[in-house]
């Protein structure tokens, strides 16, 4: 059972999280053979005051 999870900042809709959720489905289902009910997509959304890059953080 395939569990992608996918950690970014947040803002995205949820239309564009549904479409990443299928896109991704698909791509698992066609490297693994494995049916779509098998696959589980986690989104995480992280607020800019909780992730750095090269020492700030991104609400800086």
């Amino acid at each position: 059972m395939p569990i992608v999870t996918i950690d970014w900042l947040e803002g995205r809709t949820v239309e564009v999280k549904r479409k990443i959720a299928a896109k991704v489905t698909d791509a698992i289902v066609d490297a693994s053979g494995c049916p779509a009910e098998a696959v589980t997509v986690i989104f995480t959304d992280h607020p800019r005051t909780d992730i750095a890059k090269a020492g700030k953080l991104y609400s800086d």
